[in-house]
């Protein structure tokens, strides 16, 4: 009678402590590694990554943008976690914005208000509808879906400023990742918009008058070179308390095309989100392209590099019903703003 058995499967050990079961595969090197390991890993990278760039100074009030979702919540851990064992000396606060997008802001900010007991971290709340009159359900009643996002950005982008400015931060981190980084690469190359190609990936953006970089509050990427997959496995085996949905708003947005590209490209070579940033940071661009002179606008004083900002121009059209004005090419907009007598 046969006695056959399988042969039992050898068991992997973490290639870093050499000692534990290896519990996942890390996207971004294959590395078999156990939960502990990746968690220090993980950590470790984000801090070299602080430390290689400067990116603090001891004493500084740091805002932490909290959207509620996955690369903030982990943002806020790591952060809260580094800052003590590195002792970097930083005050820490989280800022969101409320958008006013019902079924997705709402539940969204939830999470935020528990990350903030959870983290012992305060928190500073701007809304759309007490900075521009406008919520964004309201703004897609009246222009639809096609530019949304558009409007969102240009407004969530200034209301981050100026939450930034009302707590008194000297510098605003933000969430975005490698892939992140990787897309807005792909996208200014498609789209051939060079002077933003030159700036996305830069990690640290706002402050340099020579080169349009100029924030409210300067702006850093801890997770300029951290793979989402990773950050999620983070947030997995941590269990943190985050919200998972997508924006209601978002699934026709450009960058998801992008998205889709970036994501085949990592089925074949994982290495090609670091790769397309790295190269990317190597591009030498010629010295005539130079990012439009900065001012401020003549409504709000927010930084403009025309009379009136991109987000003044945006509520005049949805205050005097044409939406759309904001949307179009500059010829157009300085044309209908003649026109509409927009001062």
């Amino acid at each position: 009678m046969s006695t056959d058995t399988k042969p039992k499967r050898a068991v992997k050990l973490c290639v870093v402590c050499n000692t534990q079961r290896a519990a996942l595969k890390r996207p971004k090197t294959g590395d078999m590694i156990c939960k502990e390991c990746f968690y220090q890993v993980f950590e470790d990278e984000v801090h070299h990554t602080i430390t290689d760039n400067n990116l603090f100074q001891r004493g500084e009030r740091v805002a932490i943008a909290a959207s509620g979702g996955k690369d903030s919540t982990v943002l806020a851990e790591v952060l809260s976690i580094l800052n003590k064992r590195h002792d970097y000396g930083l005050d820490l606060f989280l800022l969101s914005v409320d958008e006013g997008i019902t079924g997705y802001r709402d539940d969204s900010l939830e999470s935020v208000k528990r990350n903030q007991q959870q983290y012992n971290i305060p928190l500073k709340v701007v809304s759309y509808k007490e900075l521009y009159g406008w919520t964004m359900d309201e703004i897609v009643r009246a222009i639809g879906t096609r530019n949304n996002c558009t409007f969102c950005g240009v407004f969530r982008r200034q209301a981050l400023d100026r939450g930034a400015i009302l707590m008194r931060a000297s510098r605003m981190v933000t969430g975005h990742n490698a892939d992140d980084v990787a897309e807005t690469v792909l996208m200014n190359l498609l789209r051939g918009d060079t002077p933003r190609l030159k700036r996305c990936v830069n990690i640290v953006t706002g402050g340099d008058v020579e080169t349009g970089e100029v924030e409210a509050v300067p702006r850093c990427k801890p997770f300029i070179y951290t793979y989402e997959k990773e950050i999620v496995l983070y947030a997995y085996y941590k269990k943190l308390d985050y919200f998972s949905t997508e924006c209601i708003y978002s699934p026709n947005a450009y960058r998801g095309y992008a998205r889709s590209f970036l994501k085949d490209l990592e089925t074949i070579r994982p290495s090609a989100i670091l790769d397309i940033i790295r190269s990317a940071e190597a591009l030498n661009f010629k010295q005539d392209i130079k990012a439009p002179s900065v001012g401020s606008c003549d409504r709000c004083g927010y930084i403009s590099s025309n009379k009136l900002c991109k987000a003044c121009v945006m509520l005049e059209g949805l205050n005097r019903g044409a939406p759309r004005l904001a949307v179009q090419k500059e010829k157009k907009i300085t044309a209908a703003m003649q026109e509409l007598s927009i001062t």
